[in-house]
Formats: C-alpha cells, structure tokens, sequence
C-alpha cells in the first residue's frame, strides 16, 4: 500500500513539473533587450553600465562610442535623442524638453560617437562637478535610429570623473 502511495504521489509530482511551460515576461519587470544589441566601445569598466572616464584637469571632454555589431545587417542612421537623467523615462517620452542635445547627431556605419564636456553636462544637467573618482550624478541615455527606420533604447552609460 505504501509503495503504491509513493508510486502515485511520483507521478503527480513529476506530471506538475513537467507540465510547466515558460511565460514570456513584458512590462516594467522584463529584461526587454533589443534585438542588436549596442556597445560602449570605448568603455573602461562596468559598474554595472558601461562606464567612461573623463579627466578634470585635461579639459573634462566626454566621449562615447555607440557600436552596433556589423553583422547585424544594419547601420547607425543617427542618435536620435539624448538625455542625462537618472532614469529612463526622459528618452522613452516623446517630449524634447530635457533633452539634452537639440538635433540629432548624425552616423556613419556601425559606429556614433557623442562627445560633450563637464563644462557643457554642469550648464545643461545642472549640479557640480563631482570631487575626483566619482561619477556623475546623471547618466547617459541614448535613442538610436538605424538606417531601416528601427529605434533602440540604450543601456545607461556612467561617467567617471578622474582627477
């Protein structure tokens, strides 16, 4: 009688794991990654956002490299909106106010490049500049169009402030 117990409580055990199927996840909860992916290529740490330094007493100039893999059939057309923000919602709305460039950058290829400077961050983002080894207090947010149309939101991009 036992065994037969143990027997059917194996079966329904087994039937309830195996009959799971796998929801995809959409909404604010997701990790909803697009599809070609973009990279900092000139990014020196991850901590987790790709991260790139600037260095206060070598004038404070800021470049990011935006790089789509060229395998992936397309071309970067232009950045089409930028942000420094602390979140994602000022690139996601359709709104140009906060924005903080006023035109979009153009591209060439598989590669854009955004470049600004602590000078031009503290007059359009507002703040200070941070002491030594600290990032800035708004990250970078980037809208890319590709050369058929598509958009991509990127991932956040830190600035490290050096010397």
């Amino acid at each position: 009688m036992r065994s037969k117990n143990i027997f059917f409580l194996s079966a329904i055990l087994s039937a309830a794991l195996f009959s799971c199927t796998k929801t995809s996840t959409v909404g604010k909860n997701a990790d909803n990654l697009p599809a070609i992916p973009v990279t900092v290529q000139n990014a020196m740490a991850y901590r987790p956002e790709a991260t790139v330094s600037t260095s206060k007493s070598a004038g404070g100039n800021i470049q990011i490299i935006l790089s789509i893999p060229s395998g992936s059939g397309h071309t970067i057309k232009e950045i089409t909106k930028v942000a420094a923000s602390t979140s994602f919602t000022q690139i996601q709305t359709g709104a140009s106010s906060g924005n903080y460039t006023s035109a979009p950058i153009a591209a060439n290829g598989t590669t854009a490049t955004f470049t600004t400077t602590l000078t031009e961050y503290i007059a359009k983002a507002g703040g200070t500049i941070p002491a030594s080894n600290s990032e800035l207090a708004k990250r970078f947010y980037f809208l890319i169009t590709l050369d058929d149309g598509s958009t991509i939101v990127t991932s956040p991009v830190r600035v490290l402030v050096l010397d």
